[in-house]
């Protein structure tokens, strides 16, 4: 029986080594400061929110609720279009449904990433493409997993901001204006099915950086390394 195709730890590593480096400096010496100051690549924020604990990676038949916009495509292309909001956890809660979906029998590789590419924030000093690229399978094995009917679908259920983002935010308050540039960390579900079967909703958790200038609506910069709680 076919079974689901994920990246290995070893296709990973074929794609190149990860842009640590890069990620560090997503939003230039601003980032670079809070790192040292804040344990992560961090950013600065306005608004309280509360934090959570990381879900445990566990199957579970009842998801998340689903408080995000709606990314059910309406053009016809692989990805849906990124909403339009200021609100950084509104956005990164829609990024996150739109990372954890794909539908390898309708769209090929180069369409997710051209959807996604859509989303992402057009200022070349933040914003991290590879981050968000290597979320996508490689061609190859994207190819498998089409031959495999393999798609998946998102519940996306709550957004915070990171403690340690709040942390550097009462140290320099000033900082965010530089960039604009926001951590959320968001959980949900990621269902996956594939050629007569499929798996039961797995728990999941990441922590994407999102940009929201003043007047403008908020665009992604990158997908961080690590999940901050």
């Amino acid at each position: 029986m076919p079974k689901k195709l994920r990246p290995s730890y070893a296709e990973r590593l074929r794609r190149g080594p990860s842009s640590v480096a890069r990620r560090v400096a997503i939003g230039g010496v601003v980032l670079a400061v809070l790192l040292a100051a804040a344990g992560l690549t961090a950013y600065l924020t306005r608004t309280e929110s509360p934090s959570t604990s990381r879900p445990t990676p566990r199957p579970s038949s009842s998801p998340a609720p689903d408080t995000s916009p709606s990314t059910a495509p309406k053009d016809g292309s692989a990805v849906a279009a990124p909403p339009k909001t200021r609100d950084p956890v509104t956005f990164a809660k829609a990024a996150t449904k739109a990372l954890w979906t794909y539908d390898t029998r309708s769209s090929s590789q180069p369409e997710q990433l051209a959807g996604l590419k859509r989303w992402m924030s057009d200022e070349s000093k933040v914003a991290d493409w590879k981050s968000v690229a290597e979320q996508v399978p490689s061609s190859v094995l994207w190819s498998r997993m089409h031959d495999n009917h393999q798609h998946a679908s998102a519940t996306v259920g709550e957004g915070h901001f990171p403690q340690a983002f709040k942390t550097a935010l009462s140290k320099d308050p000033g900082a965010i204006t530089e960039t604009y540039v926001y951590a959320v960390t968001v959980s949900g579900k990621q269902s996956i099915a594939w050629k007569g079967s499929g798996a039961g909703a797995e728990s999941r958790s990441t922590t994407l950086a999102v940009q929201c200038r003043p007047h403008h609506d908020c665009a992604l910069v990158g997908v961080l390394p690590n999940v901050s709680p």
